[in-house]
């Protein structure tokens, strides 16, 4: 049985989060703001964050005036709000599943998932409620770490998901396949951090 559930994650990330800051921000600081240029969204835009940890995002969203923010752990909901204020941006953050968000359909100018899409138990439930929230012609941004699409992992590989996946987040998705239970079409994929291995991804609603 997998250990991958959301009451797994809302544990192990209540315990990372005194160091949770320190990793993630030093690591994936530029990507993250390399992320939110290539949305391109107007400073009105309703841009909503899923899995929005403590804010680390935020500085980069100043002078945008609808944002809206989740995560499955309180703890993290806490720290952003506490950054939220810090940074005088206004922020509507709840604590949530990204599985089965509670906004109406096409709420959303914009959809940022930086870091959630491999941690979270169902990527496929999570991408089916983005393009349910998002607007016609709307936006999302997509930072994690994924497999090449087409390529399955090699056994050494699978055998350390088996650490990773419990442990951090998923070594084997893959994002076009993720995609691909959905009407988003992606207009870009580039490569960010560690050769590659993590990519920065634009998907669009087309209808």
């Amino acid at each position: 049985m997998s250990l991958n559930t959301n009451t797994w994650n809302r544990l192990r990330y209540t315990v990372y989060l005194p160091i949770y800051d320190l990793i993630a921000d030093r690591i994936f600081r530029k990507y993250r703001q390399r992320s939110i240029q290539l949305l391109q969204a107007k400073p009105n835009d309703a841009i909503l964050i899923v899995g929005a940890g403590t804010g680390l995002d935020l500085p980069y969203l100043q002078g945008y005036t609808h944002i809206t923010a989740n995560d499955i752990t309180p703890g993290m909901i806490s720290k952003l709000r506490s950054r939220a204020e810090k940074l005088g941006i206004p922020v509507n953050a709840q604590v949530m599943n990204g599985q089965q968000m509670t906004y109406p359909d096409n709420s959303f100018d914009a959809v940022i998932l930086h870091l959630i899409i491999a941690v979270i138990p169902d990527p496929v439930a999570c991408i089916k409620e983005v393009e349910r929230v998002l607007k016609p012609g709307g936006k999302v941004m997509v930072f994690d770490k994924f497999l090449p699409d087409g390529q399955k992992p090699s056994l050494l590989r699978r055998l350390f998901n088996q650490v990773a996946g419990t442990l951090f987040s998923d070594i084997n998705r893959s994002i076009g396949s993720i995609a691909s239970h959905t009407s988003l079409q992606v207009e870009l994929n580039e490569p960010a951090a560690l050769g590659g291995t993590f990519r920065i991804v634009r998907l669009r609603k087309l209808v």
